[in-house]
């Protein structure tokens, strides 16, 4: 397994499906669950694609006019195309609006698997879009992980 992330060049390892980790991080106060994704993928052929990044920085204006900003959003845009498999997490605990702007983005793309638990507070209209655009759905993190196991590109 080859995890990928940002700022790091998106280079895909051949014969490994490519996973990509949206969901919720809410500026680094959501838990690391992309840990728990990674770390059961572990001796997999995977490259898995994180875009919690180790180095960011709060105080970076989130303005399309800032370079940090600006490349790490287009790192995401171009992992999100490139993935076979996009999972989105959606905490309880966050509010994950750039994960909801990423549902809407790929709800079409028939690579979505959501988890969105109990408690969180869109899970209604995260369900409908699901429904709605035959978006494969799990209840927790353990069944996203026998989901990626299982259904390899």
């Amino acid at each position: 397994m080859k995890v990928i992330k940002p700022p790091q060049s998106i280079e895909i390892e051949p014969q490994t499906t490519t996973v990509f980790l949206a969901g919720s991080i809410d500026m680094g106060q959501a838990i690391n669950w992309q840990a728990t994704i990674t770390q059961a993928l572990q001796n997999q052929p995977f490259t898995v694609l994180n875009p919690r990044r180790d180095d960011w920085d709060a105080s970076w204006e989130q303005k399309i006019t800032n370079p940090q900003f600006n490349a790490q959003v287009n790192w995401e845009l171009d992992g999100l195309e490139k993935a076979d498999i996009i999972t989105m997490y959606f905490a309880p605990t966050s509010k994950a609006p750039i994960t909801l702007l990423e549902l809407g983005l790929f709800a079409h793309s028939k690579k979505l698997v959501v988890c969105c638990p109990e408690g969180f507070w869109r899970k209604g209209n995260v369900d409908v879009v699901s429904q709605r655009y035959g978006i494969s759905q799990v209840d927790n993190l353990a069944q996203l992980i026998d989901f990626i196991k299982t259904h390899k590109v």
